[in-house]
């Protein structure tokens, strides 16, 4: 046994492992350990009541501090024994003492206690515990010790506590903060304070707005505390959906909150679909190894509207039913609101000219016969080559009855937009895809942000089991006044029904007003409403008064949007309303700036 002990003697144990390199105690005001200063305070008492959770301020300070509560529950029998000698001894001072009225007041406020703690536990069942609380500061350096020590002080006094500097206590302050919950005899005589079972629901210490999803992505920092901030919003048991809306004027952070959002993402190996009206998300596209799709006059990329793809089906529709849906939300944007009469005109040329092509509503005549001689197991889907194109429909427009379309379709297919003439030429089969459609100028561009919207639905259906996003950059163009209901209805459907093909749809605006204007706000208060992560970062005064009226924002947080600094943001994350400050490495910025 002796020589076991001897071995064990030369070996490496836990205790070895955790104690710590050099330590100084020498100092009654704090402890120096491994190159750490710590020093203790001790609340000694707390306000008579509260109306919130005690140490809300004290949690959510940004002060390095461990904070240790101890509860001790006290023998309910010898409780209300001591309290009833003491109610009957109190009672007699207060009858027949002659000490002066001060003194009858303190008695007598001292026996009303003691009977309602007495009546509460007899009458409610509580139970009386006592409360003691510790903070252990912790810094570099002896300079930002007292500072933060000082600076802690300040916000328990202004929150109703009473303490004391742990001086000549500090060793045991630190053992009490420690996991090992090593509560010494000489801070209890100090800092017990009796409670019963009801208030102790007023100390319940994690009440901090901190949010740390298990397989969240990391975007800042908690402004209050510092702590981080993970949020995986494709959580679909505790999000009610992946959807999210980014609201900020111009240099508030908005569009580098995005590409940072897309960057981690990507790390993740989320499909990522983005419409870019400013042309800002080239360069992510480019680290990122996505496809970059440039439409404009200029581009030598093409994308048909009148494609269709395996994957477009809607439930319980065909192929052609679904497309000629979507083509009139298209067509929409170009011949404005139609009548009835109008609207079916329309649909049967859409029809004669899918028809030119062998496409009917047929489901199969989308399919590619076999070749003669070939035994096709998997019949293949028509190709865009194979599709009707704007000129197409053009030709099959009559010239007399059908002047209206004529006209309004001549820019398209000999003018300044001929470029949406001519079959898709770009494979979009990466996982992210830019579509850059800067070049349309401010009055087309809600056709391309419409046409890619139309391609990106269709890639968000096609698997369900794959996280997928779609981010839709100054939104307010497809459901703003600018754009028609058919339109509008479209895109809420997309933030509607997303969820179910496990996606994510981003709304980001820095026209808060626009996007209201459709319909006295009906479309943009619905896909607020849609959007479980809210993401507001500065906006104008004007802005601010629109957004109180449809996204229920206090007084208070009316007043954190408007001095936020570039890079901050007021988020609605779920049920939780944070103040974030948006963080990246220096290689991130290097990747997305």
């Amino acid at each position: 046994m002796k020589k076991i002990e001897n071995f064990l003697r030369g070996t490496i144990n836990l205790k070895d492992k955790l104690a710590p390199s050099d330590i100084n105690l020498t100092n009654p005001k704090y402890i120096e350990m491994n190159g750490k200063y710590y020093a203790g305070l001790l609340i000694v008492d707390y306000a008579r009541e509260y109306s919130e959770i005690i140490f809300k301020n004290l949690i959510n300070s940004n002060v390095n501090a461990n904070i240790s509560i101890f509860y001790e529950r006290q023998d309910t029998y010898k409780t209300i024994k001591d309290l009833t000698y003491s109610i009957g001894n109190t009672g007699v001072d207060l009858k027949f003492g002659n000490a002066n009225q001060e003194d009858i007041d303190l008695v007598a406020f001292s026996y009303n206690d003691a009977k309602y703690i007495r009546r509460e536990m007899q009458v409610n069942n509580e139970d009386l515990y006592y409360l003691y609380t510790y903070c252990l500061i912790i810094a570099n350096d002896e300079k930002e010790l007292q500072r933060n020590l000082a600076k802690m002080d300040g916000i328990l006094q202004s929150s109703g506590f009473v303490t004391k500097k742990a001086n000549f206590r500090q060793e045991q302050i630190f053992r009490a903060c420690l996991p090992a919950m090593e509560n010494s005899k000489d801070l209890k005589e100090i800092t017990g304070r009796n409670v019963l079972t009801q208030g102790l629901i007023g100390t319940y210490p994690f009440i901090s707005s901190t949010l740390c999803d298990a397989n969240g992505i990391f975007i800042g920092s908690n402004l209050y505390n510092n702590s981080m901030i993970l949020v995986d919003r494709f959580n679909k048991d505790k999000y009610k959906n992946a959807n999210m809306c980014v609201f900020g004027t111009s240099g508030a952070g908005k569009s580098f909150y995005i590409k940072l959002l897309i960057l981690r993402c990507r790390l993740l190996g989320i499909e990522q679909f983005i419409i870019d009206p400013e042309r800002e998300y080239n360069k992510i596209a480019e680290s990122l190894d996505g496809t970059l799709v440039k439409l404009g006059p200029s581009s030598e990329t093409y994308v048909n509207i009148f494609d269709i793809r395996e994957e477009s089906i809607e439930d319980g529709q065909g192929f052609l039913s679904s497309k000629l849906q979507k083509l009139r939300g298209f067509f929409s944007l170009i011949f404005g609101e139609m009548d009835e009469e109008k609207t079916a005109i329309l649909e049967e040329k859409l029809i004669k000219t899918y028809e030119s092509k062998g496409i009917t509503f047929q489901d199969e005549t989308l399919y590619k016969s076999p070749e003669e001689g070939k035994i096709t197991i998997i019949p293949k889907f028509k190709t865009s080559e194979e599709m009707p194109i704007l000129e197409d429909l053009y030709h099959i427009l009559d010239d007399e009855k059908d002047k209206f379309f004529k006209l309004k379709l001549y820019p398209f297919i000999f003018g300044s937009l001929k470029f949406l003439n001519h079959k898709t030429n770009i494979d979009l089969n990466n996982p992210l895809i830019v579509a850059d459609i800067y070049d349309l100028g401010e009055e087309n561009l809600k056709y391309g942000m419409y046409l890619f919207t139309d391609i990106f639905w269709d890639k968000i259906k096609r698997d369900r089991t794959q996280n997928k996003a779609i981010y839709l950059d100054e939104i307010w163009r497809l459901i703003g006044v600018t754009s028609s209901g058919f339109v509008a209805s479209f895109i809420y459907k997309i933030f509607k029904t997303i969820r179910k093909f496990g996606g994510s749809a981003v709304a980001i605006t820095q026209d808060v007003s626009d996007l209201f204007s459709l319909e006295n706000g009906a479309y943009g208060k619905s896909i607020l409403n849609n959007c479980s992560i809210k993401s507001f970062f500065s906006l104008e005064e004007e802005n601010i008064l629109v957004l109180e009226k449809y996204a229920n924002i206090s007084e208070k947080e009316q007043i954190e949007i408007k001095s936020l600094k570039r890079g901050e943001s007021l988020m609605f994350i779920g049920e939780d309303h944070i103040l974030a400050k948006i963080e990246a490495s220096e290689e991130e910025k290097k990747l997305i700036i």
